[in-house]
């Protein structure tokens, strides 16, 4: 069986997550993973492109880019910023078919995220998945 790029990047996130040990370290390297977003623009962090559902202020904006999708996003929380960052190195520049089959509750169990999140980071990192999915359901 071949794995999609989205199960590949998964691996590596969840070796690199193996290799920090406990939540401490994993919940700064989430943080530095947020700060390597690419920033967004005023005008970006619109309503228009603000995710409903999160505690925290997150924006997503999405660019079909041939039969690929690409996602770009922010938030104005250090660790949703991170987990922003998580769900692009995922899902962004995929096709919309690999988006919709991601099993995306398997995955965050199998990166420990599942028990190490707040019930409002664990609604809000939902939240921005059924964006994600309903992007490519449209596509």
């Amino acid at each position: 069986m071949t794995s999609s790029p989205i199960d590949t990047e998964l691996d590596e996130l969840a070796d690199e997550f193996e290799l920090l040990g406990d939540w401490e370290e994993r919940y700064r390297h989430i943080i530095d993973l947020g700060r390597g977003l690419a920033p967004m623009s005023d005008a970006e962090r619109s309503e228009e492109n603000r995710v409903r559902g999160c505690a925290s202020q997150v924006w997503l904006v999405t660019d079909a880019e041939g039969e690929r999708l690409r996602f770009r996003g922010d938030s104005d929380a250090h660790i949703v910023r991170g987990l922003v960052a998580v769900v692009l190195r995922l899902l962004s520049d995929r096709s919309p078919a690999d988006i919709t089959a991601f099993d995306a509750k398997a995955g965050f169990a199998r990166l420990g995220l599942e028990g190490a999140l707040s019930t409002q980071r664990s609604n809000g990192l939902a939240s921005m998945i059924e964006r994600i999915r309903r992007d490519a359901a449209a596509a």
